[in-house]
């Protein structure tokens, strides 16, 4: 089955300033705030919400075809991502601009100042879908390019390609409409529960409606799990304690990609919920969205000391 992961792919540019912002911010000055943070130094780590998924779909013996753009600087990554067996096909290079790119500072009261430069990602990657087969694909609808996203929904509805919709942080820059018009006909609406609560308030669809829109709504909330409504049922997936936790960041992603394994290998809902449960909990166990590597080995070992038989 080919899978289809459309959304970001970015540089994770991370610097930590030894010190606290609050102690160099004057409050009655904010008006006219002129301030520099001296840093440790800076580590450059691969991200965006399509390149993280594809690296966990990758991890788990998958192939799919990343749908989205890169600029100038993207050789690296480029490189990262050959050496992982993934196509390049899906990604556009927007020779003008550079690869989307997030500068987080963090202070030691674990404060962060971010600046995000959108770059290529302001592009759409305008995949033409060539000899596709509607029934042998998935398809995954992530945060990135916004003409992307209304897009490839219309056209995976068009083709009768199921897709999960998962609209995270690009929710603030969408209409109502825009937004329950990419969700109505999905496969499954995935967000954590803020978003839920942004969609709700964006769209005016109460969660009760919205299996109308959808088969399946998934909740993800963190330590505290997952929840997935389906019209016959509601499971409350449990997390996975991971050994150690270093960044939660990139979990979500991590998830995402577990759900998807188990969808293609025909799983039910929760137990491809579980698989994304497991696969999270490596995750946050490193710094970076893709720093974690698994084998197939420790990842079955610990799905069953947490669910029981292994499913694939």
């Amino acid at each position: 089955m080919r899978l289809f992961v459309s959304g970001s792919l970015a540089y994770d540019r991370i610097m930590d300033f030894p010190g606290r912002f609050a102690d160099h911010i004057l409050p009655e000055k904010v008006h006219i705030l002129n301030v520099c943070f001296m840093v440790n130094g800076l580590t450059e780590r691969f991200g965006g919400t399509a390149g993280n998924i594809a690296y966990n779909l990758a991890l788990l013996g998958e192939k799919p075809v990343i749908l989205a753009t890169c600029g100038k600087d993207f050789g690296p990554y480029r490189e990262w991502l050959a050496g992982l067996g993934l196509s390049l096909e899906g990604i556009k290079e927007i020779d003008q601009e550079f690869t989307a790119g997030a500068y987080i500072t963090t202070d030691l009261a674990d404060n962060q100042i971010t600046g995000f430069n959108p770059g290529a990602m302001k592009h759409p990657s305008e995949y033409p879908f060539e000899d596709l087969n509607p029934s042998a694909a998935l398809a995954i609808i992530a945060p990135g390019n916004l003409e992307d996203m209304l897009a490839y929904s219309q056209f995976y509805k068009t083709q009768g390609t199921p897709y999960i919709f998962d609209p995270g942080q690009s929710i603030p820059a969408w209409g109502g409409p825009e937004l329950k018009e990419m969700a109505e006909g999905a496969l499954a609406l995935i967000t954590n529960d803020y978003e839920l609560e942004m969609f709700h308030n964006k769209t005016g669809v109460a969660e009760s409606d919205i299996l109308r829109l959808t088969r399946v709504l998934i909740t993800t909330l963190g330590e505290a799990g997952s929840v997935i409504i389906t019209s016959k049922a509601r499971d409350e997936i449990p997390a996975v304690p991971p050994q150690q936790v270093l960044d939660p960041t990139g979990a979500g992603d991590a998830y995402r990609a577990g759900l998807m394994k188990g969808l293609v290998q025909g799983l039910s809902w929760r137990k491809a919920a579980r698989l994304g449960a497991v696969l999270a909990s490596f995750c946050v166990e490193q710094q970076g969205t893709q720093e974690h590597r698994v084998e197939m080995a420790q990842f079955r070992e610990r799905y069953e000391e947490h669910f029981g038989e292994f499913p694939l």
